[in-house]
């Protein structure tokens, strides 16, 4: 079968091998502010990746942030996803995407208004399947140009992917080949990190370890700031070493209104008030205008959605505690 998908973040291996030797592992102080973050490393030409899975621990305040200041990429990636790709739909944030599953809150429902921009062609998508997309960054991280796989052989998803069908040198069987991804910027959302860029992830990872390992430019963006001592006397604890990451930004509850494991659980509240309101451009302009754009930060966007209060009654669901209990 002859893939028809556009290759997307594909760079010679040996050309991103030189480029991570000479990347700066020195231990000093990234810790930023989010708007300069955003309007320093995010760039119109970048392919840029996005941490997480489904609606489970996004960077969301980068995103809202992206939206803000009406920054575009040329190409975004995601697993299952559904929230971020929302948000990178608004203003026309990306071109072409890879992509396994999206436009879609699970069984709550898909946002009319976005889902068109898919619908008339307005993006141009490249599919894979969710472990393909990670066998990808993995072959990056390795240092690779590709890695066989068996996932998605003789599938509708190889078709519009851009694999390519190999036979093993060693067995004579057919394998597909999936290229190496290298994004230009990745944002991975975590729970705590130090000014250095040490990142510790609590629950599922995803593919989050090598999406870092494979990007130019790594923004971590965190619960909370913790000393480097938390990482130092427990080498367990990084999941993300620090000379991987160029930007920390210290974001409370920044995953919100997605999950953070062990934090809070997703507002189901608030995904149904942004449902209700993309039926319609002029529902949903509004509702973008007033959750996004009229909020002076982060934390004002929170406080508009029930604020501190509410964060602790999803701490309490995630938690599986009452409300006296926390």
């Amino acid at each position: 079968m002859d893939a028809i998908g556009e290759l997307l973040g594909y760079e010679d291996p040996d050309k991103m091998r030189e480029f991570f030797r000479k990347k700066s592992k020195k231990l000093e102080n990234k810790i930023m502010k989010l708007s300069d973050a955003v309007s320093e490393f995010v760039a119109e030409s970048d392919y840029m990746a996005i941490g997480g899975f489904g609606l489970v621990r996004i960077p969301t305040a980068f995103l809202h942030e992206v939206i803000k200041q009406q920054r575009k990429v040329a190409t975004c990636a995601f697993f299952t996803s559904n929230y971020d790709t929302d948000l990178v739909l608004i203003n026309g944030i990306m071109k072409s995407v890879d992509m396994s599953y999206g436009i879609a809150l699970e069984a709550l429902g898909s946002p009319k208004v976005l889902r068109k921009y898919f619908e008339n062609g307005g993006i141009k998508v490249t599919e894979w399947s969710n472990g393909a997309l990670a066998w990808r960054y993995k072959a990056a991280a390795m240092g690779l140009s590709f890695l066989p796989i068996r996932s998605m052989l003789g599938t509708d998803t190889e078709k519009y992917s851009a694999a390519e069908e190999i036979i093993c040198p060693f067995s004579g069987k057919k394998y597909l080949a999936v290229p190496a991804l290298y994004p230009d910027i990745a944002v991975i959302h975590v729970h705590e990190a130090d000014m250095y860029g040490n990142a510790h992830i609590k629950g599922v990872l995803v593919a989050d370890v090598d999406i870092a390992k494979a990007s130019k430019k790594v923004i971590i963006t965190a619960e909370r700031i913790v000393d480097t001592e938390y990482f130092r006397n427990n080498p367990q604890n990084t999941t993300i070493p620090f000379y991987l990451v160029d930007a920390v930004v210290e974001v409370p509850y920044g995953g919100y209104p997605a999950e953070m494991p062990y934090e809070y659980l997703f507002d189901i509240d608030y995904f149904k008030r942004f449902l209700q309101a993309a039926e319609s451009e002029e529902t949903f302009d509004k509702f973008i205008k007033e959750n996004i754009y009229e909020c002076k930060d982060f934390n004002e966007f929170i406080s508009l959605n029930g604020g501190v209060e509410r964060i602790k009654e999803l701490r309490n669901l995630e938690l599986g505690l009452k409300g006296s209990e926390l």
